[in-house]
C-alpha cells in the first residue's frame, strides 16, 4: 500500500475524544461502571427521540439482544431485507426464528412496503426494518402494515446517525431500534452499540440481558441466559465526545456526497446515490456506486482497479438469500430476488470517512472515470 493510498474510511477524531479519554484514565473509570455510558445512553437517545438507551460492545450484539427480548415464539417469521449485513439474519436464527428476506428498491437500495406486504404469512411475527447506506426506508407504509398485521417493529438504524425520516429521527420508529458506532459510522466508539425503546419494562430487560442476567438481590443466581454486553466507559467517552458534534459530521457527510456528485457529473454507465426522495435527504453514510450492465467487469474487478490507482473501496452487501451459511440452514432454496442480486454484483462503494479531503474526493473521482474510459 501506497503512502498516498486513499482507505475506504478515516474518522475524525479532533473534538474532546482524547480529553475524555484522559478523564476516564485519571480517575480510574474504565470498565462499564462508568459515568460516560449514562451520558452517552442519555445523548443517544436524545438524538434518536427515545426514552431509554442501553449500551453494548458492538451493533451486531445489539440485534442480537433486541430480538431475543421480544420474546417472539420460536419458529416465528421475521421480514428482514435480503440486502443487508449478515447480522440481521443472524439475529434471527440466534434466536430459533425463521427469517423471510424481501427485494429492494433498484434506486433507495432498501426495502418497499410491497415487498413486506407480499411476505406478510400467519406465521409472521416482526419486521425488521433496516435502512441502507445514506436514505432510510420509507417507513409509513411499512408501519401502516404492521400496525395492521399486529407486528414487532425492529429499526436497524445502525448507519443513521442523524438522519431523519419526514422530520422525525431514524432510531424511533418501532418497538426497539439499534444503532452501531464501527469506526465508520457518524459517530464511532471503536466498536460498540446501542438499542434504544420507550417502553420501560423492555427498556429494564434490555438492561438485564446485556448484563448477564444478574439478579440485584441474588447476583449469581441466574433465572435467564443473558450476554456479557457491556460497553466501556472508555468507549463510552469517546461516544459522547463525537455526540457533540453530529449535526456538523453530517454537514460534512452531504459535502462528501455533493462533491463526488460534482465530480462525477455525465459519467455514464454507473448508477450514483439518490440525493433526495420525498420524505428524507442522503446523510451519505457511505458514496456508492453501481456499474451498468454494459460495463464490461463486475464490482470486484472495479475495485481491483481502484486499489491499483491507490483508491480504497467496499464491496456492497452480499444478498441473505445467497449466503452459503445460511443456505446450509436450508433456508431461502427457492428465493429469488434480482434487484439485490443485482446490486451486490455490481456495486460497491468509494472512500466515503469523515476525515476526507476534497483533493481525496477528486482523486477518487477521478480514478472511477478512467477506469470507466
Amino acid at each position: 500500500m501506497t503512502a498516498d493510498f486513499i482507505p475506504v474510511n478515516t474518522p475524525l477524531l479532533d473534538g474532546n475524544e482524547a480529553r475524555y479519554l484522559a478523564e476516564c484514565i485519571r480517575t480510574g473509570w474504565i470498565s462499564s461502571e462508568g459515568p460516560f455510558i449514562k451520558r452517552f445512553e442519555t445523548a443517544m437517545a436524545e438524538i434518536a427521540g427515545r426514552k431509554h438507551g442501553v449500551a453494548v460492545i458492538n451493533g451486531s450484539v445489539a440485534l442480537d439482544i433486541a430480538v431475543h427480548a421480544l420474546g417472539l415464539e420460536p419458529g416465528s417469521e421475521v421480514i428482514i431485507p435480503t440486502f443487508t449485513i449478515i447480522s440481521c439474519a443472524a439475529a434471527v436464527v440466534r434466536a430459533s426464528l425463521v427469517p423471510v428476506v424481501v427485494d429492494c428498491d433498484p434506486s433507495t437500495w432498501n426495502m418497499t412496503a410491497e415487498g413486506v406486504e407480499a411476505a406478510i404469512t400467519p406465521r409472521t411475527r416482526a419486521i425488521m426494518l433496516v435502512h441502507i447506506y445514506g436514505l432510510p426506508v420509507d417507513l409509513d407504509p411499512i408501519m401502516t402494515l404492521a400496525k395492521k398485521h399486529e407486528l414487532r417493529v425492529i429499526e436497524d438504524a445502525a448507519e443513521m446517525h442523524g438522519q431523519t425520516y419526514r422530520g422525525a429521527p431514524c432510531g424511533s420508529f418501532g418497538d426497539l431500534s439499534t444503532f452501531s458506532f464501527y469506526p465508520n459510522k457518524h459517530i464511532t466508539t471503536g466498536e460498540g452499540g446501542m438499542i434504544l425503546a420507550d417502553d420501560d419494562e423492555l427498556a429494564g430487560r434490555l438492561t438485564s440481558l446485556r448484563n448477564l442476567c444478574f439478579q440485584p438481590e441474588r447476583r449469581f443466581v441466574h433465572e435467564e441466559l443473558g450476554w456479557n454486553a457491556r460497553m466501556t466507559n472508555l468507549q463510552a467517552a469517546l461516544g459522547v465526545a463525537q455526540t457533540e458534534r453530529l449535526a456538523g459530521m453530517v454537514a460534512i457527510k452531504r459535502r462528501i456526497g455533493a462533491l463526488y456528485d460534482e465530480h462525477l457529473d455525465g459519467v455514464e454507465r454507473i448508477k450514483r446515490p439518490v440525493a433526495r426522495t420525498n420524505y428524507a435527504d442522503n446523510i451519505y453514510w457511505v458514496y456508492g456506486i453501481v456499474l451498468d450492465d454494459d460495463v464490461p467487469f463486475d464490482a470486484a474487478e472495479a475495485m481491483r482497479r481502484l486499489a491499483n490507482k491507490g483508491i480504497g473501496t467496499r464491496p456492497f452487501f452480499w444478498c441473505m438469500h445467497e449466503q452459503p451459511v445460511l443456505r446450509r440452514m436450508g433456508l431461502f432454496e427457492k428465493d429469488s430476488h434480482p434487484h439485490a442480486e443485482h446490486i451486490a454484483r455490481r456495486g460497491f462503494y468509494l472512500p466515503s470517512g469523515l476525515a476526507l479531503t476534497e483533493d481525496q474526493i477528486a482523486r477518487s473521482a477521478t480514478a472511477l472515470r478512467e477506469i470507466l474510459a
